[in-house]
């Protein structure tokens, strides 16, 4: 029996043979266009711990160096945003509220811009507000304590109870502002005051990490012979202020104190190889920290806390 024997000139003259409607089919409408788009939640496991990253929001900002960088010139500024494949004129802000299931609690770390974003992010990820035992504020900033009230004030939250600095709260009741005065102050009776290394739960300690806010602070999670740190914004840009610590950021009241609490955490991360979750580090949020330099590089986690 011969042997057909198939080669790309037959090939591309049987489907130059072919009627036009043969080779597309019947005429469709294009689909319409979705806009960009991601996950909102993101969940690892770390020991015998659940950790959920939570989308609360993320948005565009112009002018990234009024920001980030106010230190360095321009021409800087643009070279390493150049080398690291990001523009100059606009930025993409995350805000990463993080769950951890402990197996006995459920414990949110801060609650992004408004209640109607971390609900819908924790229905996403199977959560309910009620089911929320612990809320932990890192700092006092809008966009982290934002969704602790809502109008009227309701606690979004109804069974938890607060933890926070007691160095956060003494300053910012101090202040005047109108945020903490709404959405913070309401709940100083179920707050609990802590200071550095303090426990808030089995398996969860706060670490100071000053300079961003007066009580700013962080937390490391240890579970099952495994270590994550609950990081906030003591490094709020993957590349502007993790990968150079000196670089002085707008949201930081001690620029100085906040830059050696950079090299402090970062070197710490990088010399343990502990992966952290950054609040406003690119979605899902999680990464480990390699030394680069004089500074510091931003590695995006893969499958390791999947294992």
């Amino acid at each position: 029996m011969p042997k057909t024997r198939l080669t790309r000139r037959a090939i591309l003259g049987s489907a130059a043979a072919l009627p036009l409607a043969a080779m597309t089919g019947p005429a469709r409408a294009a689909a319409p266009m979705l806009g960009a788009a991601t996950t909102r939640f993101n969940r690892v496991t770390l020991g015998d711990f659940e950790v959920t990253t939570l989308l609360a929001a993320t948005m565009p900002r112009p002018e990234p160096q009024t920001i980030f960088g106010l230190n360095v010139s321009a021409e800087e500024f643009a070279q390493v945003s150049a080398a690291n494949n990001i523009p100059t004129d606009q930025a993409q802000f995350f805000f990463t509220p993080t769950v951890i299931n402990t197996g006995s609690e459920l414990v949110l770390f801060d609650t992004g811009l408004n209640p109607e974003a971390i609900t819908g992010a924790l229905a996403a990820a199977g959560y309910t507000p009620d089911q929320v035992d612990v809320v932990v504020i890192t700092h006092m900033h809008g966009d982290h304590i934002g969704g602790l009230m809502g109008e009227g004030g309701v606690a979004t939250f109804p069974n938890a109870r607060y933890v926070t600095a007691s160095a956060e709260y003494d300053h910012w009741a101090a202040a005047g502002n109108e945020g903490f005065d709404a959405k913070m102050r309401p709940l100083a009776d179920k707050t609990e005051m802590i200071g550095d290394g303090a426990s808030v739960a089995s398996g969860i300690t706060a670490m100071s990490a000053a300079g961003h806010t007066p009580g700013h602070t962080a937390y490391m999670i240890e579970s099952g012979g495994k270590s994550l740190v609950i990081a906030a914004d003591f490094a709020n840009h993957y590349v502007w202020s993790l990968g150079y610590p000196d670089w002085e950021v707008k949201f930081d009241m001690d620029k100085a104190q906040a830059a050696a609490t950079r090299r402090k955490v970062l070197g710490m991360l990088a010399a343990d190889k502990i992966p952290f979750i950054g609040y406003h580090m690119p979605f899902p949020a999680v990464g480990y920290v390699e030394t680069r330099g004089d500074g510091f590089q931003y590695v995006p986690a893969s499958y390791q806390l999947m294992l």
